[in-house]
């Protein structure tokens, strides 16, 4: 046996153990590095009104206390709105109930020519084993909610603390990175924070103009339509829709056609209408223009970092992505040569004179001329029809 060969064995099973452990390691802190992400643009995104706090005299800790502050007082302002407009509809849902189900009962006994009672449903409904089963599986599920509830808050209580630190600390954060690379390095670093400034704000100010925007065009068709807690809907409407990726448009149509439904059933068609027909302004009219001006990122580009970010991260990858693909795409885009354009036709959309195989074989079969003009007058002055063409007299 060779001597090199026990250290070599020991060095491998060495290695593969810290690989386990080190997987091991990052699967169980997973959570933690999602919520530092998270965290991280967050501070992002709070830092142009932090530095101008900062450079006006306040410091830089006191300011950026004062953002997070504002942040949370609208954040739980508009939760504590928000539920008690839900928890007052609820209350009249449940008192119009027996309204509601007699006016369905008798469509459908119009409608089918049946004898149904209320009573009776009512009455197959309290004693069917199904509602039993559902009552004890949510009584045994209150403490999994309960925990529920604890670990988000647990969650953003961690969130808004790297935020704060990021935040308040970003110039000795910035400093003591730079503190390990080289002169050259340094620079690098320090424009792709910029930019990851700038592109993270960018973004969240579309949003929040898209979101204003929306607010407001759904504020005046709930207050024309005369429905109830218009100015809550409004602003979950916006929100919700602008800052909840993907299906965020669905889940903030919901609840304005749920409380629509309860004043007039046509209502809620009519504010199904509406959110289809304004979703289909936003995305192609009013997002591409304050997406280019803010975040500059192709629309088909946004989207699919959508998908990607959900894919990898879920939620908080939608959310994240396009700020972070916008950042990587100013930052390499310093890094690409580029050149000038030819006038070529083909570059704008345009096809060379000529056509296609199939058009050539249209005019042959006319009987027309098949080939470009420059190899029309070539073929003139191999005939002798051109102008290249003649005797040596002429030609003297």
């Amino acid at each position: 046996m060779p001597r090199w060969l026990p250290r070599a064995m020991v060095l491998a099973l060495a290695l593969i153990a810290c690989f386990q452990l080190g997987s091991w390691a990052f699967h169980q802190l997973t959570g933690l590095l999602i919520n530092i992400l998270i965290a991280f643009f967050l501070a992002l995104a709070v830092e142009p009104a932090v530095s101008r706090m900062a450079h006006h005299g306040m410091r830089r800790g006191a300011a950026t206390g004062l953002v997070f502050l504002g942040v949370i007082v609208v954040g739980a302002g508009f939760i504590t709105l928000l539920g008690s407009m839900l928890a007052g509809q609820i209350v009249d849902m449940v008192e119009d109930f027996p309204k509601y189900l007699d006016s369905v009962i008798s469509w459908i006994n119009t409608t089918f020519h049946t004898e149904l009672s209320r009573v009776e449903i009512q009455d197959s409904l309290v004693h069917s084993d199904w509602l039993q089963k559902y009552v004890q599986n949510s009584a045994s599920g209150v403490l999994d909610v309960s925990a529920q509830v604890l670990g988000g808050l647990f969650r953003i209580l961690t969130i808004l603390l790297f935020s704060f630190y990021f935040a308040a600390d970003g110039p000795r954060l910035r400093r003591a990175l730079c503190s390990v690379l080289p002169p050259a390095k340094q620079a690098e670093v320090l424009r792709a924070w910029e930019i990851a400034v700038d592109k993270t704000g960018g973004y969240l100010y579309s949003r929040g103009l898209m979101a204003l925007i929306s607010g407001v065009a759904h504020y005046i068709l709930f207050v024309f339509l005369d429905i109830p807690y218009a100015p809550a809907l409004a602003v979950w409407v916006g929100v919700i829709s602008q800052f909840i990726p993907t299906i965020g448009t669905y889940l903030a149509g919901a609840l304005p056609m749920l409380i629509a439904f309860t004043v007039d059933p046509w209502y809620a068609l009519w504010v199904l209408i509406f959110v289809v027909v304004y979703q289909q302004f936003e995305n192609y009219l009013l997002q591409p223009k304050l997406t280019a001006k803010t975040v500059d990122i192709h629309p088909a580009v946004a989207f699919g970092s959508v998908v990607a970010g959900t894919a990898l991260l879920g939620a908080v990858g939608a959310l994240i992505a396009i700020p972070a693909v916008a950042t990587m795409q100013a930052f390499l885009g310093a890094y690409v040569k580029r050149y000038d354009v030819t006038d070529d036709p083909r570059v704008h959309g345009h096809r060379r004179r000529g056509g296609p195989p199939l058009a050539r074989l249209r005019k042959a079969l006319r009987g027309e001329p098949t080939g470009t003009p420059v190899d029309q007058a070539a073929a003139e002055t191999q005939d002798g029809q051109g102008p290249a063409a003649g005797t040596s007299d002429d030609r003297a």
